[in-house]
């Protein structure tokens, strides 16, 4: 385990500036989840970590030690990346132990590791198998596994559950956040599924433009979010965004500077009262429904509902807004206190 530091990253690749001052503390035996847009920067700040990627300026520590100009693989890291990069002709076993016959660890120790390794990760029956008799839930545990036994100060993930279906998403998730406090280990994920950063994360670092947007615990973000950004990004569905100078903003009263009101679908009501507006389309989801409403000057509103709800497409319906769960942004998108 260990703790990392960035101080004032940078990273140009020509006249792009790709990562923009970044400073930022991973405590130790923390999950932190890099989460945001395609092209924010969150990769590319993962393999800054991780050494793949020079930075322009600026410092990274891992464990009190600067590796800022160190080679990957004197940075005592440990990468499982999107694809799982397993060498086809070999065994689940050969495949965990060829790092450590390269790094010439004893034979009795990469046994021990391996066969530890594989009992965490219930692989212990197919550690004679080909990555080709194998499901990709599989495959991404050995590619796991094979970063366990390494033993590295810290895990880093770039996108590793990308490739599999919905549910061996949520399978791995959970097995990922068990490892996580099995080993008590500092892990880095990065992925632009803001679900899996929501789920997994004691901290979440949102990124957007190669800027840190907000740094904070999933609920943090959730319920106080520091800009209109990470408002519309965190949430699924997204947080309702509208003017604060339309029909459905002039009722309320709001802050001097406010430019946008947001709200989350669960904080608006349905009732006999409020502002009216007509249903376009229902999302049916089981237990919950999804409602979106046009309401005045063609603002859409989402409103999660009851899945037992007898609301339908083309129904008119009137909106109650809670007014002490509106968010609200000025003209540059920064929450206003």
């Amino acid at each position: 385990m260990a703790t990392v530091e960035l101080s004032k990253i940078n990273k140009y690749y020509g006249d792009l500036h790709a990562l923009k001052n970044v400073s930022l503390s991973v405590a130790d035996g923390a999950f932190v989840v890099f989460v945001g847009p395609s092209g924010c920067g969150k990769s590319t700040l993962l393999r800054a970590i991780a050494g793949l990627e020079g930075v322009s300026n600026g410092t990274i520590n891992i464990d009190g030690q600067d590796v800022t100009n160190l080679e990957p693989a004197d940075r005592d890291l440990s990468m499982v990346f999107q694809s799982y990069a397993l060498y086809p002709h070999m065994t689940v076993r050969a495949n965990m132990e060829f790092g450590m016959k390269v790094n010439r660890i004893p034979p009795a120790e990469r046994k021990a590791r391996i066969e530890e390794a594989a009992q965490v990760l219930q692989l212990t029956e197919l550690l004679e198998r080909k990555p080709g008799q194998l499901s990709g839930g599989q495959r991404q545990r050995v590619a796991i596994g094979r970063s366990i036994v390494k033993n590295p100060k810290v895990f880093l993930f770039d996108e590793p559950l990308s490739n599999l279906d919905a549910k061996l998403r949520v399978q791995m998730r959970i097995e990922l956040e068990a490892l996580h406090k099995e080993l008590d280990a500092t892990m880095i994920y990065v992925t632009h599924d803001q679900v899996e950063a929501m789920t997994m994360a004691d901290q979440i670092v949102v990124l957007n433009g190669g800027r840190i947007e907000q740094v904070g615990s999933p609920m943090d973000l959730y319920h106080a979010p520091a800009t209109e950004f990470v408002a519309g990004f965190i949430g699924s569905p997204a947080m309702n965004i509208f003017s604060a100078t339309n029909a459905l903003g002039a009722d309320f009263a709001v802050p001097s500077g406010t430019s946008k009101l947001g709200i989350r679908p669960e904080h608006v009501q349905l009732g006999d009262t409020g502002h009216a507006g007509i249903i376009r389309v229902k999302e049916k989801l089981g237990s919950e429904s999804y409602l979106y409403i046009m309401a005045g000057d063609d603002t859409q509103i989402v409103v999660k509902t009851d899945g037992e709800d007898s609301y339908n497409a083309g129904d008119t319906v009137n909106m109650i807004f809670r007014e002490n769960r509106l968010h609200h942004f000025d003209a540059d998108g920064q929450t206003l206190k």
